[in-house]
């Protein structure tokens, strides 16, 4: 099992759900592993990151957010953010919690969560430093996304009964949690259904791109004995390509500014020294690092 947990954690993730909540121990590819436990200085960062992402939030003005974090190290795929949810100002759990798909590992199977922002920055494989995106949505948008996840039937409705963490995100056989997000994305925006074909329809209508990650002949070969890891919904031709076209968060905030184009994105980031927040759609580079014009809070 050891073996295959260091695989897995050089394998691509689609999501993970990690947090301190036990409900939320598991997803990815992590094997339901517990969190590494950090110190009373880590912890007391990332609780203070929480705390300007929270009131980031709240100054907005806006009812709905979606929320990326970064969980595993995905820099060799090019990718940064790996699991994406959507954040709540009228959520029942608190202001702002964070609704998501998570795998539950005691009972192997995908359920919808609501978890803090503290609970969801801490699901990060490093918590000494992270990255998290806010994509604020507009009135309309907003309220008609919150609308359909705080809806008792469509959440569920759209959730699948089987779990890959690198589902094909144009097939209904599987499912990871930006794939059951993007999905509700489009039930509250235009599908009008809490049906996954037909929402699936109507994002490829509307020209939704899960972009080609490269994978290489690693992840297609663990995927006949790692769990969560599926090739069956996936195409010949994009496995012979050794690719995978699987949903992620950099692609569902590529769809929302093309759908709400009054949305804002907000880029926040922190290491052991400070907290960099940056307002505007332009990624952060490597790094924790202030470029002219974002805002720096230093720990003391």
């Amino acid at each position: 099992m050891a073996t295959r947990t260091a695989l897995a954690r050089h394998l691509i993730a689609a999501c993970l759900a990690l947090g301190w909540n036990a409900a939320a121990q598991a997803g990815g590819l992590m094997f339901c592993d517990r969190p590494a436990k950090v110190t009373a200085t880590v912890q007391d960062h990332v609780l203070r990151f929480a705390a300007v992402v929270k009131d980031e939030l709240e100054r907005s003005g806006a009812t709905a957010a979606v929320v990326s974090r970064a969980g595993l190290d995905l820099a060799r795929f090019g990718l940064r953010y790996s699991h994406a949810g959507l954040a709540l100002k009228a959520n029942p759990n608190s202001p702002w919690s964070v609704r998501q798909l998570y795998y539950a590992c005691d009972e192997a199977r995908p359920r919808i969560f609501d978890q803090g922002m503290a609970g969801f920055v801490f699901g990060s494989e490093e918590p000494d430093q992270g990255h998290l995106s806010l994509v604020l949505l507009p009135e309309a948008q907003g309220a008609a996304l919150q609308a359909a996840a705080l809806d008792p039937q469509t959440p569920l409705a759209l959730l699948a009964g089987e779990y890959s963490a690198n589902a094909y995100a144009y097939s209904t056989r599987f499912q990871n949690c930006n794939q059951w997000l993007v999905e509700l994305i489009a039930s509250a925006w235009g599908a009008g259904t809490a049906r996954r074909e037909e929402a699936q329809a109507w994002l490829r209508e509307r020209g939704y791109e899960a972009e080609p990650v490269h994978v290489g002949r690693m992840l297609v070969f663990a995927a006949h004995f790692v769990p969560m890891v599926h090739v069956r919904d996936h195409p010949d031709d994009d496995l012979r390509a050794q690719t995978m076209r699987v949903s992620l968060p950099t692609s569902i905030e590529h769809f929302v500014q093309r759908e709400a184009p009054q949305a804002r994105r907000i880029e926040l980031c922190y290491n052991a020294s400070h907290i960099v927040v940056r307002r505007g759609w332009q990624a952060m580079g490597p790094g924790c690092e202030a470029q002219p014009g974002d805002d720096v809070i230093a720990f003391d």
